[in-house]
């Protein structure tokens, strides 16, 4: 199966140019690919609905750390969701 790679997902967003502080941030915090993929599509559609009005690079952060922690709950909670109903 032929995913897109995390390069590209950011460069879908339009947030290639922030990847680097992603990166750190995600290491720092302990998440791994899955979950920065998830929180990059989170951040994208609230960039969409509420774009920042100063300074774009603290909004991310602020965001993106934000969007890690609802992705980890996603995929956590799509993980059990799916175990429970094939041990059902």
């Amino acid at each position: 199966m032929n995913r897109p790679s995390l390069e590209e997902y950011f460069i879908t967003t339009g947030f290639y140019d922030l990847l680097p502080i992603a990166l750190q941030l995600a290491q720092k915090l302990r998440y791994d690919q899955s979950e920065i993929i998830e929180a990059i599509c989170k951040v994208s559609d609230k960039f969409n609905q509420y774009p920042p009005t100063k300074n774009r690079v603290a909004w991310f952060r602020l965001v993106f750390e934000e969007k890690l922690k609802e992705s980890r709950a996603d995929i956590l909670a799509y993980s059990a969701k799916k175990d429970y109903l094939y041990k059902a």
